[in-house]
């Protein structure tokens, strides 16, 4: 897991029909070696933009989603109540 902040929506008009219903947002790593680096999440608990969140990657946000045949790497699981400096 990771933790990261949401910078923007990500629309796509056109996906796979596995994906249709499923909210994507774009967030941020702001800690650890990968610091900056941008990514596409699935966002499953309501986040907005600007809020620093959780995410889980990897086969666990597939298992967040209920079904490991799903083509996502990243979902987000909870957000943050409190920045402890994360920033």
């Amino acid at each position: 897991m990771l933790i990261g902040k949401l910078i923007n929506n990500v629309w796509a008009t056109k996906k796979a029909h596995a994906l249709d219903g499923f909210k994507f947002m774009l967030a941020e790593e702001i800690q650890g070696s990968n610091k900056g680096r941008r990514f596409i999440v699935v966002d499953i608990v309501g986040a907005g933009i600007g809020d620093v969140v959780i995410v889980c990657t990897g086969s666990g946000a597939r298992k967040m989603l209920c079904n490991d045949e799903l083509p996502v790497d990243a979902a987000v699981v909870g957000i943050v109540d409190e920045d402890c400096n994360f920033k």
